[in-house]
Parts: structure tokens; sequence; C-alpha cells
């Protein structure tokens, strides 16, 4: 058995002590994962009981109570979490080691030729810590989206969740809270009863917000509501009222529908408001669509609304009164938008100076616009292709997340691929502002289906998550720190499991001033403690 699949055992053993521990604490000893080892070879070690000291960093002196190990002194590999240390003393009793400089946060473990023998966990101290100031123990009951910083110094947190911080308990906080500068909840907003679906992305507009996500229905509003509304700065929605049709027997009466008459056949993932005013979206939709209020549908019946629809995909520009912008990637004659992608896309919406307006859109698609294109491509302000964004043959596969540091200049792209241009680059590639690879950049091997998103930090450091358990040979339990050349970071990777994926790292600062970072998204464990889609670490 090698390394690796030493690392893969391990990681399993950690699950299942994990799950061992939150079911039966008062137990003296957890059973056996893989009883037939210890039987065969002898070995135990107190699963329950703490080595001594029960954390610290590299090169720390650590005391594991132990038996049966002496028979197999010469041939005894002890791991942390998955990284062979340095044995200093074994006897009848107990075994003495030393953390090894790649350590990380886990399971203790002994192997014997392809035998494993699981212990207690032991937490390493790094650079990467969680913030004790952080006023948000109970996180939330769903993802978390996007959280817009507002000029008045509160926040909006927007996602999947219908509980915050344990204060929608009785009355379900749907997708939409207000908080304070230090996170604790403002019940002030007047959401109600919230948006129905997932709100991916919300922005200020014209002294409002507008909200975007996949949703049909906000707070009493089931209906004329499609993926897209406004609402007021007090968190209602924002409405007018009109004179539906009638019949010429029915009594002329004024329904209030949202004021904005604009919305998509399926989801949207971001929307952008451009200097003039002009809303930029984008997401998995075919279809702008509007409401004909004043127009009977076939049915001629009461109340009923009559839905405009024009074909266009993925991307699409409003004016400032919520009609469809003709002018941005639209075929007038056909009456509909351009191709896009022939495949589903996701995309960075810039709003940095020097690339303002512009989209880069990435995915898994051969083709867009009718023109060849590999997963990747960049268009203009005015929703042209941009033809100074040349990422040449780009990655081979699918893109799964981008994101673009405007400080650095730099994208950070993951998926699928294994080539970027012909170049080798698994999982991770690190792009500059022309769609070219920055090769000064080059990412290790991974142990795992790879990496689901990364974010490079002002400083150059990149944060990675994902779903695998080593990269370049070292144990990396879905959360890691690189440098700008791809090596893993000194320091700053001695956190243990984590489980999930990150949406956004937001860098920021703590209570007591020390640099941080926000983490949000849809993840359940974070340096193997339970965590809820939310959290700030610190950065030492």
């Amino acid at each position: 058995m090698n390394i690796q699949q030493i690392n893969r055992s391990i990681l399993k053993g950690l699950f299942l002590l994990l799950a061992l521990s939150s079911c039966k604490k008062a137990a003296d000893q957890f059973s056996e994962p893989y009883p037939v080892s210890t039987e065969d070879l002898g070995i135990k070690m107190d699963r329950v009981k703490s080595p001594q000291p029960s954390d610290g960093g590299a090169g720390t002196e650590v005391t594991v109570e132990a038996t049966g190990m002496i028979p197999y002194k010469d041939q005894l590999l002890f791991m942390f979490n998955g990284e062979k240390a340095e044995i200093l003393e074994i006897t009848e009793s107990h075994i003495k080691v030393k953390v090894p400089e790649s350590a990380s946060t886990g399971v203790l473990s002994v192997a014997v030729g392809d035998v494993i023998v699981f212990g207690p966990t032991f937490k390493v101290n790094g650079l990467v810590n969680p913030d004790p100031t952080f006023k948000v123990p109970n996180g939330t009951n769903g993802p978390v989206m996007q959280i817009l910083d507002l000029i008045d110094g509160k926040r909006l947190i927007v996602g999947g969740f219908t509980n915050y911080n344990n204060k929608g308990a009785i009355r379900p906080i749907n997708r939409i809270a207000s908080i304070f500068g230090d996170f604790s909840y403002d019940p002030t907003l007047r959401s109600g009863k919230g948006a129905n679906g997932v709100i991916n992305s919300i922005i200020e507009y014209k002294g409002k917000y507008l909200i975007a996500g996949g949703f049909s229905g906000y707070d009493q509003r089931k209906e004329n509501i499609s993926n897209l509304t406004m609402l007021n700065k007090n968190g209602s929605i924002d409405t007018i009222g009109i004179h539906p049709f009638r019949r010429s027997d029915q009594m002329d009466t004024v329904k209030y529908v949202p004021r904005l008459n604009a919305g998509t056949d399926r989801a949207i993932y971001q929307v952008y408001k451009q200097p003039d005013d002009k809303v930029v979206a984008t997401g998995g939709f075919e279809f702008f669509i509007s409401r004909r209020y004043d127009q009977p549908n076939r049915q001629r019946q009461k109340d009923t609304v009559l839905l405009d629809s024009i074909r266009m995909p993925q991307i699409l520009r409003l004016n400032a009164d919520g009609t469809l912008d003709k002018t941005y990637r639209f075929n007038v004659s056909a009456n509909e938008g351009l191709k896009a992608a022939n495949g589903p896309t996701r995309s960075i919406i810039h709003t940095d100076a020097k690339n303002l307006g512009k989209v880069m859109i990435y995915g898994r698609f051969n083709s867009f616009d009718g023109n060849s294109a590999a997963n990747i491509i960049r268009l203009n302000a005015d929703g042209t292709i941009d033809e100074t964004f040349k990422p040449g043959l780009g990655p081979d596969n699918s893109v799964y997340t981008a994101t673009y540091n405007s400080l650095l200049d730099r994208y950070v792209i993951t998926g699928l691929f294994r080539t970027y241009n012909g170049k080798p680059c698994e999982y991770l590639a690190l792009l500059k502002s022309d769609g070219s690879l920055d090769e000064s950049f080059v990412p290790k091997k991974f142990n795992g289906p790879g990496v689901s998103f990364a974010k490079q930090l002002n400083d150059g450091l990149i944060v990675a998550c994902g779903y695998f358990n080593t990269y370049n040979e070292v144990a990396r339990n879905g959360f890691m720190i690189l440098n700008s050349k791809g090596e893993l970071a000194p320091g700053y990777n001695a956190t243990g499991l984590f489980q999930g994926s990150l949406n956004d790292v937001i860098e920021t600062k703590s209570d007591d001033n020390k640099r941080a970072l926000l983490l949000i998204g849809s993840f359940d464990r974070f340096n193997n403690e339970p965590v809820n889609n939310i959290i700030r670490v610190v950065l030492e």
C-alpha cells in the first residue's frame, strides 16, 4: 500500500471517527473501522483520550497512549493525517513522535504493511484559524451566494437559506437577511416571506435593490415574477398599480404588480449595473419574459396575464425601465438574441476600471455565436466578442469556476481540464488578462476529482477548495492555500478536513483588526469542525 492509498484510507477513517464521535461520545473506545486489522496486529490506540499535547506546530513532540507496537517497531509508520512522522520512542504503553512540517489537523494513525490502525485526532497549529470574534456561530441552513456591503455599514446576505444564525427558527428568513457590520442579525428588513427560491445575486439600483436567481415569488406575491424583481430599501417588493384587462361586464379595478416587468424562463446567476443604468444579466436562461397586463389571454378570463417571450440565451441587457435592450447582442431581423454558447455557461461581469462592463463566459461549449470557442471567451461591454482575449485552444474540458483579481489582473479557473492551449495544466490554471496561460504558476498533481473553486488574494496567495485529498502527494483534505507559483504556502496548510464548496472568498478584517478571510458557500465542515456555509478565518 502506497502513501496515497494510505491517505485515502485515513480520510475514510476520519469520516467514520467523526460520525462515531457524534453518535456515542460516552463510549470508552470507538468500534474498529476495520475490525480485522487490530485483532491481527494486536496494536491498540486510545481514540478517546487526547494525545499529549493535543495540539501543536511542526516539530512538537507528541505522546500517544498505545499498546502492542513494540513487535513492529522496525516496520511501523506513524502518520499525522496521512503525513509520515519521525518516531522518537516506543514503549509498552505509548509512542512518542514529532509533528512533521507537512502535517495538518486530522486523525493520527499507524500502518504496518497494508494494515492501518486509527488513533485520536490532533490539531496542528498554523497561520489559518477560525476567527473567535466572528459572531455567526450557527451560520445558515443553506448556501450563501453573495454579501452586499451597504453605505450605512449594514450588509445584505442572499442565498438558498431559510435561517441565519438561528434567528429564523420560528419565522423563516427566506433567502435574504439584513445584518449589521459585525454580522449580527438586523430584524428591521421587511422581506416578509422572502423569495421562494434561491437568490444568486443582488445589486443596489437607483435607490433600490435588484435581486436575481431562481424564484417565482417574493413575500405575498406568488405570480408575475420570473427570477428577477426589484425591492424597496426596506426589503418590500417594489409594486405599481395597473388596470388589468376586464370584460365589458366586469368592474374596472386596480391591481398591484411588481414594477419591474422583466424576467427569464430559467435561473439568473449574476446581474450588474452599467454606468448608464442599464443592467446586464447572465444565467442558464433561454428566453426573456415580460407581461401584457392590458390584453386578454386565449381564455379571456379575468386577472389573466399574457406573457411575451423573446429568445435571448444566457446573456441580456435591460434598459433602465426594465425593457429588453435590443441594441445589445440582438438580431433585429430575426427578433431574437444572438446564439451565445452551445452548452452550459457561467460568467464574470467585470466591474473594474480596466475591463468595465466586459463579460468573461466559461463552461462547457465549443462554439459561441456560431464561431469556434473552447469553453472560455470574453465579450466587450457592447456584447461583441473581445478579440484581445486570446485563449488559443483554451481548456480542453469544462470550466467550473472563474474568479478575477483586478489588482493583479489575473483570472483563476478551475474545472475538469487537463491542458490549457495545449499545455499541461490539471484542474487549476492562472490566466493573464489577455486569456493566455500564466506559466509562472504550475499546478501540482491532485489525488481526487479536482478543484471546485479558487481565488487569488491581493498578495498573490491562492485559496482553493474541492474534492481532493492530496496535493503534490501532501495530505490536503479539500482546502489549501497556494503561493503564486502553485506550491503549498508554508504555514497556511495546517487546517484539517473541509467538506463542501466555496462561492466566494472575501478579504476583510477581524473585529480586532487582524487580516481575515470571509468564506461563503455551501460547506458544513472546516478544519474538522462543523460549520454552516459561512465562516471568517484570520491569517496570523
